[in-house]
């Protein structure tokens, strides 16, 4: 990686999710799954904080993990307002660095997109998550239009790139439910003033069985 390269993943990509995540039509669906977390939460793609301010009265303790050290001090910077037990740490979401079955619940919000392996992120959520608790997401990727697939399909090389490895062709329910989470109730719809490749959301509650 090309030092222009490097400096564009530190420094602009945090800057650009913070702003494209923290778009309207964005807010509103983090605002319809974030508050139904609960007790012990953990939240995967924390950087940012941007979830932060829809948390309820009902989080006991709050840990996080996420790739960028930039993501993380915007992170900590708001989690230093709401006086929970904070852990958030950077890594990846392939090797989560907490124990079995210690969330009640966890959540996930425009981060499936770009993480290199899916299935196995997802696994590691499961396995944190205590059985019976509460995976909350918000996603986007695949629409279900045979078009604007067709252009996510052409594009996606050149936008992985500038977007910090953003993939536009996951499909995130069934991706979850594959994991073996039973989904509880879901949406979906493309999100207003978002471009449609970009635009197919996918939100919810799913379920670890136990």
């Amino acid at each position: 990686m090309g030092l222009i390269a490097e400096w564009w993943e530190a420094h602009a990509v945090p800057r650009l999710i913070r702003c494209a995540c923290g778009a309207p039509a964005i807010s509103g669906l983090r605002e319809k799954v974030v508050p139904l977390a609960h007790g012990a939460v953990f939240e995967l793609g924390c950087g940012g904080g941007l979830n932060q301010r829809f948390y309820g009265a009902d989080v006991a303790s709050y840990a996080g993990l996420d790739p960028s050290a930039k993501g993380l001090d915007f992170a900590r910077g708001e989690a230093a307002a709401h006086g929970w037990p904070v852990d958030l740490r950077e890594g990846a979401g392939e090797a989560v660095p907490f124990a079995d079955a210690m969330f009640d619940s966890v959540v996930c919000t425009f981060t499936l997109c770009s993480v290199a392996d899916p299935a196995q992120v997802l696994a590691e959520l499961y396995r944190v998550l205590k059985p019976g608790g509460a995976l909350l997401f918000a996603e986007h990727g695949l629409a279900p239009d045979a078009g604007v697939r067709r252009w996510q399909q052409r594009v996606e090389p050149v936008w992985k790139r500038l977007a910090g490895g953003c993939h536009l062709t996951r499909p995130p329910r069934a991706l979850i439910a594959e994991a073996g989470f039973a989904l509880g109730e879901t949406g979906a719809r493309y999100l207003p003033k978002t471009p449609r490749i970009a635009g197919w959301a996918e939100w919810g509650l799913a379920q670890k069985p136990g």
